[in-house]
């Protein structure tokens, strides 16, 4: 059985529980149980190839214990140890020795995980199905990652408000572009599932990783945040899945939350790579934690001002924003003034309403800069659906390849070569400064379509109104005149 049909078998169960409500209860459900059977199986091979190996989880509470043999305890009794053992001691796991940061882990994991099935025979039958997944095997490892977009839809359908993730076309194509290596400090300070995290280790291991001595540079480099508790769940075991023995980089926190001069020298880091929630609220009391200038409940506005805040001199960025952000006013006004001023804001890819459909129809913007220097000019691209396609969608998504012809016209290190055409243009600092600093630039190189006179177009529909009235009164005619015989 693949992983894909054990995944759908193992939903199907759940379907049949009172307990679980919708998606959401069953997304975490899943994600918590294949948690700690990851773990377990990351367990047995560290202590495999580490004689001084301690697993972070008490022996009665790891999933080898208490869920590893099919006729073990279920009914009434399994639910009595899920409800009053398992999870009360994983929320309370102390956090010293050796395997501290592997315990905060699972401890932040537990913290907000729950148990929602109320039937320990089916309950039993979704842990069996889980044991069947070996994940020290490369193969089910690999078809599980394959399958995790798919959970991600799932949660996107599960009615939550203001989420949705970034395509993997789009964060491949940000973190390609700017290129992180090993022992650079990379944060993604709303880092959801983990996608930018995943795409950056991916790219270092294709290119950098030689040793293990680069692997331990790049993982005690990677830095996340996530505030909210199942798309943390879903990032942790993300991490985990992707070959990270210590995933407390990933933090179940808000960035927001912390006041914003209290961000100094020793928290900036070389990259971010995010797309910041955008068209939400922050909760009471965040803004107070920002400048005057830049107090909003706009979370993406609030994000910008810390990204440039935590960015090092010398560092660069790639964030996600909508439109509104760049035509904006008030704030927005004097956060792109402060982020020009700052950084340069060296090249704005602009992409199509239908990128992160069918979750959100909101046109969207690849924002790049380095911080250090003003900006004297900003290039844009226009991406465009590919020909023959009207939309991007769930069936037909954007991918990596779409992003080729940008990715080419990109130019060398230093962005040299690169030229004007037909998706491509250059506007001035001093330009953007008298437009109010609207960054909002429709391509000039394309041509808008003819319509034709107005006033021609309004004689033809007045007489093409005309010859309808003639031809309605000519049939009216003909139907009276046949029921008079």
């Amino acid at each position: 059985m693949t992983v894909r049909t054990t995944v759908k078998s193992i939903q199907d169960i759940m379907r049949k529980d009172a307990g679980v409500d919708g998606d959401a209860q069953r997304i975490s459900q899943l994600c918590w149980m294949f948690f700690l059977k990851i773990v377990d199986d990351q367990d047995q091979e560290l202590a495999f190839t580490r004689d001084d190996y301690v697993s972070p989880i008490p022996e009665a509470l790891r999933w080898g214990s208490w869920a590893a043999d099919p006729e073990g305890i279920t009914g009434e009794a399994l639910l009595d140890f899920v409800n009053n053992d398992l999870f009360p001691g994983l929320k309370s796991l102390p956090l010293d020795g050796d395997q501290r940061p592997r315990r905060v882990v699972v401890r932040s994991i537990f913290e907000d995980a729950f148990n929602y099935m109320k039937s320990g025979q089916l309950l039993r039958q979704v842990i069996n199905k889980i044991n069947a997944v070996d994940f020290n095997d490369l193969s089910d490892r690999q078809h599980f990652g394959d399958i995790y977009e798919q959970i991600l839809n799932d949660l996107q359908n599960a009615g939550n408000a203001g989420e949705y993730y970034t395509p993997r076309a789009v964060t491949a194509f940000m973190t390609q572009q700017i290129d992180p290596k090993p022992g650079e400090s990379l944060l993604d300070p709303a880092c959801g599932t983990g996608g930018f995290l995943t795409c950056a280790m991916r790219h270092m291991r294709d290119a950098y990783v030689k040793t293990t001595e680069d692997e331990a540079r790049m993982q005690a480099s990677l830095h996340g945040v996530e505030k909210k508790p199942l798309p943390h769940m879903l990032c942790v075991t993300n991490m985990l899945l992707n070959g990270i023995e210590d995933a407390s980089f990933v933090r179940h926190d808000n960035t927001l939350a912390r006041p914003y001069t209290s961000y100094t020298q020793s928290d900036r880091v070389d990259i971010i790579l995010t797309n910041p929630p955008f068209g939400g609220k922050e909760e009471d009391g965040i803004e107070s934690n920002f400048p005057q200038a830049y107090r909003t409940r706009e979370t993406a506005d609030l994000f910008l001002a810390l990204i440039i805040r935590i960015l090092k001199n010398g560092g660069r960025a790639a964030v996600v924003l909508p439109d509104g952000s760049l035509f904006g006013e008030g704030v927005k006004t004097r956060l792109k003034e402060h982020l020009m001023a700052e950084c340069n804001l060296h090249t704005i890819v602009r992409l199509p309403n239908s990128v992160f459909k069918p979750y959100a129809s909101i046109g969207t913007n690849l924002l790049f800069f380095e911080k250090g220097t003003p900006t004297k000019d900003i290039w844009y691209w226009e991406h465009q659906v590919p020909p023959g396609q009207k939309a991007y969608s769930m069936t037909r998504p954007i991918r990596v390849e779409h992003l080729d012809d940008c990715a080419k016209w990109w130019g060398g290190p230093g962005r040299e070569g690169r030229e004007e055409n037909e998706r491509a243009w250059k506007v001035s600092a001093e330009d953007i400064k008298a437009r109010g600093y609207n960054l909002d630039i429709k391509n000039p190189h394309t041509v808008a379509e003819d319509h034709g006179d107005p006033e021609t177009l309004l004689e033809d529909l007045t007489n093409a109104e005309a010859e309808v009235a003639a031809l309605r009164d000519q049939l009216k005619a003909i139907l009276s005149e046949a029921l008079a015989r």
